[in-house]
């Protein structure tokens, strides 16, 4: 009796996407409760289900296996460039549509092939001085950290007194990489000023939000286009060093990426392992007190990923995903977030384990990796470093479960992080705002501008309290 071939499972027959019935992506339970919400989409879909992205319907992938399946892409059936989208293609993505400029933005998150090699090879080459640790540049930029987060930290408590009270999202996650990006542009002494009040005003999403992107991607192709001219010692000068052909178009969409990833990703990153470290719930603070900081922020990197859900890929042809059918042309998300509370990969990490599986998608996988992993670590590690050292005893000034957690389709951050703190040390002389700016306001700028830009961030904070 000759064996029998095993058939592939019929695929159950649904209406196509745009006809389906889909819930809202952005809802209460996403924004302070997503274990919640993941699983309540679990229940009722499988690994993917149809949701509502702002007004666009898509697909959310939340299995685990999925997820990881997808991002690898072993099997080519997913594509980043926004022409596969069939609704885009049709005319039927409404113009106003929130994250339009995201999808339509043509850096090397949506690329693919051959244009996303050559422009990741760009950013691998790029970032090397800063991520290998053996290279003087990488050596600079953590001694800079340090100062900048030092800087930070004695404008938070000079007060007056050992103990006080914070926000450490406004005051301290949120300005530290943003003084990095200026190094990393080679423009701390020049339009530090600028480029971080608008980029601010880009991540709070407020109303002049469109305004001050309009005004932060012009700056950015200033600066490229003077790289171009002249390099220097900065990232896009090294970029243009391993790719000589990359075009100051190209140039600008990839720093302009970069200005949101280090500013917003590595921000929400330091908070998020902040507030993980002081609930106490998912390992981070046990971590911690072993003195194996990296885990901890692996451990937050796992429970609250900064981009709990990655920016929209379509597929190529049609795909079977758990009970339905992908058309080609569909819109799909995955989520590291969702993915993260799959039983599947949450029974192998357990709070109490020692070891916590690397395998966490916060960073995500396969061609689009991201490369710049090593250096929002390290600013990490050292602000949370800093942080913890400074302070000897820090707690949230509101119960974990009032924390005030935004609201968007990608980033998994909080408006603002309300602790208390005691002093490990004896606190800095008591100093008004405005007399912390004088002085600062008196010191010579050093070589590479930090003193400059550590001035208007001091301004700039002073003003955003007034």
């Amino acid at each position: 009796m000759e064996p029998q071939t095993p058939q592939a499972e019929p695929v159950p027959a649904h209406l196509p996407l745009e006809a389906l019935a889909v819930q809202p992506l952005l809802n209460r339970d996403h924004e302070t409760r997503p274990a919640a919400f993941y699983e309540r989409l679990r229940a009722e879909y499988g690994p993917v289900a149809p949701v509502d992205v702002l007004g666009v319907p898509a697909w959310l992938v939340i299995g685990y296996a999925q997820t990881l399946d997808i991002l690898r892409d072993a099997r080519g059936n997913w594509s980043r460039r926004v022409g596969t989208w069939r609704a885009y293609r049709e005319g039927e993505v409404p113009a106003d549509w929130p994250m339009l400029p995201v999808v339509e933005s043509d850096n090397s998150g949506f690329r693919d092939g051959a244009d996303s090699t050559r422009l990741r090879g760009a950013w691998s080459e790029g970032l090397r001085p800063f991520q290998d640790r053996s290279r003087p540049e990488a050596k600079a930029l953590e001694q800079a950290v340090r100062r900048y987060a030092d800087e930070l930290l004695t404008v938070i408590c000079k007060g007056g007194g050992r103990s006080g009270s914070a926000d450490l999202s406004a005051q301290y996650a949120r300005p530290l990489p943003l003084m990095v990006i200026g190094r990393l542009l080679g423009s701390g002494a020049d339009d530090g000023d600028e480029l971080i009040s608008d980029l601010w005003r880009v991540m709070d999403a407020g109303p002049d939000a469109q305004e001050a992107s309009a005004r932060l991607i012009a700056r950015v192709a200033d600066l490229c286009a003077a790289r171009v001219a002249a390099p220097g010692e900065d990232l896009p000068s090294f970029m243009l060093a391993a790719v000589p052909d990359l075009t100051a178009e190209e140039l600008t969409a990839e720093m302009a990426m970069m200005t949101g990833l280090v500013g917003d990703v590595t921000g929400t990153l330091i908070s998020n392992t902040v507030t993980e470290v002081l609930i106490g719930e998912t390992g981070a603070r046990d971590s911690l007190s072993a003195g194996m900081l990296q885990e901890a922020i692996n451990r937050a990197a796992a429970a609250n990923p900064p981009m709990a859900n990655l920016a929209f890929r379509w597929a190529k042809t049609d795909v079977r995903l758990g009970r339905f059918q992908i058309a080609a042309g569909d819109p799909v998300m995955v989520s590291p977030a969702a993915a993260h509370q799959d039983p599947a990969f949450a029974a192998g990490g357990g709070p109490d384990s020692i070891y916590s599986s690397r395998a966490h998608l916060a960073w995500s996988a396969g061609p689009h990796a991201c490369l710049g992993r090593d250096l929002a670590t390290t600013i990490t590690t050292i602000a949370v470093e800093r942080l913890f050292d400074r302070f000897s005893g820090l707690r949230l000034a509101v119960p974990a479960d009032r924390l005030p957690w935004r609201s968007s389709p990608l980033m998994r951050g909080l408006r603002s992080l309300p602790v208390t703190y005691e002093l490990a040390g004896d606190p800095p002389e008591p100093q008004s705002s405005a007399a912390a700016e004088e002085a600062a306001e008196q010191e010579e700028p050093g070589e590479d501008g930090h003193d400059s830009l550590v001035r208007r961030v001091l301004r700039m904070m002073r003003l955003s309290q007034s």
